[in-house]
């Protein structure tokens, strides 16, 4: 059974994913950034910080294209 659902967080949608084979929640972070920043572009703000997280040399940063939810 696929899972995907709407959050709603301080009156804000967070889409979420339920991929059953890896029993995980996949959480869409530009909807998070949203939540947390007011962004009037939140795509943007992702790319610029994972640029500067790049530059300082942050190895939690992955090569990973975003998905369509």
């Amino acid at each position: 059974m696929k899972q995907e659902a709407i959050k709603i967080f301080e009156e804000k949608k967070v889409r979420t994913h339920w991929d059953e084979v890896q029993e995980k929640w996949y959480i869409s972070i530009v909807d998070v950034i949203v939540v947390l920043t007011d962004s009037v572009d939140p795509t943007a703000y992702w790319r610029k910080l994972i640029q500067r997280l790049i530059a300082e040399r942050n190895e939690t940063v992955t090569n990973c294209h975003g998905l369509k939810m």
